[in-house]
């Protein structure tokens, strides 16, 4: 969340904000609720002490053998105004809170202006490689090789899941070893396994909640949400905690499953295995100090780049513009891959700098020395990477003209095979 403060001295590059994200909140009606809540506390305070100074009054007129039932009476009418004023500032609270939770993040200076079509190419890596044949897109692929069965996963759980199988489900294993093996052994993580049902506060932490909560799945009966990504978990390890002295920068990475209703996406592409409710994916997570956290955004993106590399799949980084940017995000930097079957680039990481907004909402401090005040650190995040759409590149990119998929070399120490082929 953005500091109350901030709001109140630059409502209207808060409002611009707002606009430029597309999100619905009335700045006016905050700052019109915190001169209310601010005014309402300055009277509670001069009120108190005179309530203070009367009550003062009755022991004195007492001990003089005066008359203090109008004193007391005055009293009495100072705590019905004190309470009165108390129970709507509780009220105020109560409509003030929610509206600051709905307030997103800056975007920052470097991001363009407009949506999705705004959105900037920053580079690439690897030419889209030429076949000698007509490519296939995945789902033919995994027909094919009877690596992917989806029929019998609709049959399970719906439209919008899927079955692996055999080298398929083995690939999908594969990766995310490698993956974190990857961000643990050459970027410097520490690998941490976390819940994948995940409470109030801490969607609520990460900016998930509340203006997600029909994006996701939640069990009812114990007001739990499946996580939508290993973010929230990871992020809210520190919650409501002050990290000491020399602990900063902390790099976690995590796999997870990933569970997402969707229920804004109808109408997108969805054949296949390029938009699912259910798919796995590893997280890299940072809590940093703020005078490094845009240079600690750069590297973040620079390990999945490592990871595409070595896949030996062509990508292209984008920098997302602010209408297409998260809630919570400050800045954005796609990484797709290019899918040569489908002929289309499938984002398979994001990676974002949320500066302190999301350590507001989760109260996640730390100090730069044991005397100093404590501070809101900052936090970012990256897929590192997601699956499927990592596996449709490999399919897509790395297919035969025999129909086998070659399998990446780094990959062939997990996979014991060099090709995908059918039984």
């Amino acid at each position: 969340m953005l500091d109350l403060n901030f709001i109140r001295k630059n409502a209207d590059v808060v409002k611009r904000a707002i606009a430029m994200k597309h999100d619905l909140v009335d700045v006016d009606r905050i700052l019109a609720l915190d001169k209310e809540r601010r005014d309402l506390l300055h009277g509670v305070e001069q009120l108190k002490a005179e309530r203070n100074q009367k009550s003062k009054s009755i022991g004195a007129a007492i001990k003089a053998g005066g008359d203090v039932e109008a004193l007391k009476a005055e009293v009495r009418d100072l705590g019905d105004k004190i309470q009165s004023m108390e129970d709507r500032l509780r009220a105020i609270g109560e409509e003030l809170d929610p509206l600051l939770m709905r307030v997103p993040n800056i975007p920052h200076e470097s991001v363009p202006t407009g949506d999705e079509e705004a959105n900037r190419v920053e580079r690439g890596w690897g030419e889209p490689k030429t076949f000698g044949f007509a490519p296939k897109p995945h789902w033919e692929i995994g027909e094919a090789l009877d690596i992917l069965d989806l029929p019998r996963a609709v049959k399970i759980a719906g439209q919008s899941f899927i079955c692996l199988k055999g080298l398929g489900a083995k690939l999908e294993r594969a990766l995310i070893n490698f993956m974190i093996d990857m961000h643990v052994e050459k970027h410097g993580y520490t690998e941490v396994h976390v819940p994948f049902l995940a409470n109030r506060n801490t969607m609520t932490g990460t900016g998930q909640l509340p203006k997600l909560e029909n994006d996701m799945y939640r069990v009812e009966s114990d007001d739990l949400f499946l996580v939508p990504t290993a973010e929230p978990p990871v992020t809210n390890l520190h919650r409501e905690e002050i990290i000491a002295p020399g602990v900063l920068p902390i790099y976690y990475v995590a796999y997870t499953p990933c569970f997402r209703r969707e229920a804004g996406s109808y109408g997108k592409e969805t054949r296949g295995m390029t938009r699912v409710h259910q798919f796995d994916k590893v997280e890299m997570v940072r809590v940093v100090d703020p005078e490094t956290s845009w240079a600690e955004l750069e590297s973040l993106v620079g390990n999945a780049e490592d990871v595409l590399r070595a896949l030996g799949l062509p990508y292209r980084v984008v920098t997302l513009a602010a209408g297409d940017l998260s809630f919570a995000a400050s800045k954005c930097y796609d990484l797709e891959v290019w899918a040569p079957g489908m002929q289309a680039w499938l984002e398979v990481s994001s990676c974002s700098n949320f500066t302190d907004f999301q350590a507001r909402r989760m109260n996640m401090r730390y100090r730069k020395d044991p005397k100093a005040k404590p501070e809101f650190t900052h936090t970012l995040n990256g897929s590192g990477l997601a699956l499927p759409r990592t596996v449709i590149g490999l399919w897509e990119n790395h297919q035969q003209a025999d129909g086998t998929v070659v399998v990446p070399e780094c990959l062939r120490p997990y996979m014991g095979v060099e090709r995908i082929a059918r039984k």
